[in-house]
């Protein structure tokens, strides 16, 4: 076990990090997908008690990452912003302060089904925002696991995890990446999002995170 696991993946070296994102060496690019930022506020607008600093600590988890593995881009694959209420004047602040630390940092958004309904970020952020796929090397950088017809897919959107079964009726479900024969699914990067679970299902390898460790299970 180890924060880190390498894979090959058509003939090409990808990271599986355990704290939910991909780092790929050869591009100097970190993938994160479905961060949710600003989920917490959404709810909060609707009058539900959730969890203040949720944005906050996803932002810390990325600067250590950024801190950790030398980075030229940061890819996100998906759900940036969780929702129109999710642009309220704390979280955008939060967001510019944030940016402010990594101003040369090349920052990409392809636009999941969470964006199109939040609206794009403000252009401030100095973000490049793109429709999917974008087509990076042997992969498809997506936010729906749609096959593609030339390149292997990487997505989020449905925030796969696995569940361990012991003795008895103990069970535990943790997030995973899901590496299939070509479509491959990230686990949910936002503190704040629920989980799918997917079955071990013959040519998928699964590789659970948890207590920030990765490892193989199927």
């Amino acid at each position: 076990m180890t924060s880190h696991l390498s894979i090959e993946l058509e003939q090409t070296e990808l990271w599986l990090l355990a704290d939910k994102a991909v780092y790929w060496p050869q591009q100097q690019a970190l993938l994160i997908a479905d961060i949710h930022i600003g989920k917490a506020a959404a709810y909060r607008r609707l009058g539900q008690p959730v969890p203040h600093g949720t944005t906050q600590a996803n932002l810390q988890r990325l600067d250590t990452l950024l801190a950790r593995y030398r980075c030229e881009q940061l890819i996100f694959l998906g759900d940036f912003l969780h929702a129109p209420e999710s642009q309220t004047p704390a979280t955008l602040s939060q967001l510019h302060a944030w940016r402010a630390t990594h101003p040369s940092l090349a920052i990409t958004l392809i636009r999941g089904n969470h964006d199109r309904r939040a609206g794009d970020p403000p252009a401030s952020l100095g973000m490049n925002i793109v429709p999917e796929p974008l087509l990076l090397g042997p992969f498809a950088l997506q936010h729906e696991p749609d096959p593609h017809p030339t390149h292997h897919v990487l997505a989020g959107h449905l925030h796969p995890a696995f569940r361990l079964n012991g003795r008895g009726r103990q069970s535990l479900r943790l997030p995973c990446f899901c590496i299939g024969t070509s479509v491959s699914l990230l686990p949910a990067f936002g503190s704040f999002t629920g989980m799918m679970e997917v079955d071990a299902d013959p040519g998928r390898r699964l590789f659970v995170v948890g207590d920030e460790e990765v490892w193989q299970v199927v």
